[in-house]
């Protein structure tokens, strides 16, 4: 995410972490990126365990932190990925060789966050492929992402139940997810003030909706 409108050290003093708005958890979610790309890993994944501390509250703080240490240990797998599919000269990656890669560890990565947190196994495999998808040309990255984030939604609502529709409309992942995936479209198009501001329905859903 941006710099230029979410600086890395803003801190917010009138909640516990544990008690963070759903505003103040889209920050937070962007800051953990901005530590990514600034290649702070402690500060990342200081920034995405404060998500996860409210979206998964159920959890002791071990958990939490192995959590957010998957996920952050997947950012970073990417990255070495990446740097093996690059060209020659330019530095650009190149498409062609990304769905010929080794992704294994960053899937393993997923993996580990979702036994911290409890989450259904598939979402490891789920977003792996979907960040694969993500760097192809036209790759089709957002159904196994609101896929995976509808698994990781049950798991932080710790129901099975998610998305609950009537008895029509049964396909599809959810609205939150399908945010999730406008949040990347944005991201994508540079558009930051936008994606921020399309998770935060996200965020507010969970905390409107959690039981605990």
């Amino acid at each position: 995410m941006s710099q230029r409108h979410f600086e890395p050290e803003q801190d917010y003093q009138t909640h516990r972490e544990d008690e963070l708005s759903a505003v103040e958890m889209s920050d937070k979610l962007c800051q953990g990126f901005i530590h990514h790309d600034n290649r702070d890993r402690q500060k990342a994944i200081a920034a995405f365990a404060a998500v996860d501390r409210v979206q998964f509250s159920h959890l002791d703080e071990d958990q939490i932190r192995r959590a957010a240490e998957g996920y952050v240990d997947a950012l970073w797998a990417k990255d070495d990925v990446e740097d093996g599919c690059r060209f020659e000269g330019n530095g650009a990656i190149d498409p062609a060789k990304i769905p010929e890669t080794d992704w294994s560890p960053v899937q393993e990565a997923f993996e580990r966050r979702a036994e911290a947190a409890g989450i259904d196994e598939r979402y490891a495999a789920l977003t792996t492929e979907a960040w694969i998808q993500h760097k192809t040309e036209r790759g089709d990255y957002w159904t196994p992402t609101m896929h995976a984030q509808m698994l990781e939604l049950r798991a932080v609502l710790q129901t099975d139940d998610y998305p609950a529709k009537p008895r029509s409309g049964q396909g599809g992942f959810g609205p939150e997810p399908t945010r999730y995936a406008l949040g990347i479209e944005y991201h994508d198009a540079r558009q930051w003030e936008k994606a921020r501001d399309a998770m935060i329905p996200y965020f507010q859903f969970i905390l409107d909706n959690k039981t605990d």
